[in-house]
């Protein structure tokens, strides 16, 4: 089956149809183009995608950066009509605790937002801690917006369900004050000087310079570490995980669990104070 431009153009059709997020779409346009682009454009039957899958591990991919990419291949199969040429996925063990070289701690955090404050960057600060007294994701920032200052509540229109973000009062009144001083009267609160909302890219940059100037490890500061010390600040408070679902929009539990999981450090440290040895 040969893979031209054509079908490229009308795979994006079909996901935009299905209302997939524009960093959906992208993600998987580039990595079904690394397929096309392995198997010269020409996908003869499932062994070439199989192959595919085993270049990628062969490359040293992350077992869940494979996996990452099968989805954009199977998506584009069943696109194709050819179901029956889908991949398994590969099986990733569910680690008992997360790494501490990665954990974004409360202290990081504190030191995060004083950096921005002292570097006279309020709309950092604010963006920063809007971000982790949330819990939301970095592409629903946008959704935060002055009208919703008002209500104490902003809502997520993804694939046509609807997700309400509760956002607490002293936020909103942190975040009012800032829009009255920065004249933003209306829709985003976090904008360029430009008045485009901040998209992606652009907080992940300033998160990373942020990084450096708060001397926190780099790995440990991106948007979604915030979204992670969200929930496992209201895990320990409150033991709700169910709850705790809800409030991060996650359809399934078992994806929470992950954003409960503690380090290694901790867990030995329980561990050490079991009265077992005698």
């Amino acid at each position: 089956m040969r893979i031209d431009r054509e079908t490229m153009v009308r795979f994006r059709g079909y996901l935009t149809e299905r209302e997939c997020a524009g960093t959906t779409v992208a993600k998987y346009m580039h990595d079904v183009g690394m397929l096309v682009s392995f198997c010269g454009g020409e996908i003869a039957d499932k062994a070439t995608l199989i192959a595919f899958k085993e270049h990628l591990q062969e490359r040293g991919y992350a077992a869940s950066s494979v996996n990452s990419m099968l989805a954009a291949v199977n998506r584009f199969v069943a696109f194709l009509g050819c179901p029956e040429w889908r991949l398994r996925y590969l099986k990733i063990p569910r680690s008992a605790f997360c790494g501490q070289e990665r954990e974004l701690t409360q202290r990081d955090y504190e030191r995060l937002v004083n950096a921005a404050r002292e570097s006279g960057n309020e709309r950092l600060a604010l963006l920063v801690q809007t971000l982790c007294a949330t819990g939301i994701r970095v592409s629903e920032v946008r959704a935060v917006t002055v009208e919703s200052l008002k209500t104490g509540r902003a809502e997520i229109r993804c694939k046509g369900r609807i997700r309400t973000i509760l956002l607490p009062k002293k936020l909103c009144g942190v975040l009012a004050a800032y829009c009255k001083k920065r004249t933003i009267q209306s829709g985003c609160v976090f904008v360029t000087r430009t008045g485009k909302p901040l998209d992606r890219s652009n907080i992940w940059k300033m998160m990373k310079h942020l990084a450096a100037r708060a001397r926190v490890t780099r790995e440990k500061v991106f948007p979604h570490n915030l979204r992670h010390l969200f929930a496992r600040t209201y895990y320990k408070a409150y033991k709700d995980i169910v709850r705790l679902a809800d409030i991060l929009g996650h359809a399934s539990i078992d994806t929470t669990r992950i954003y409960t999981i503690r380090t290694g450090t901790e867990q030995q440290r329980q561990i050490e104070r079991l009265p077992l040895l005698i």
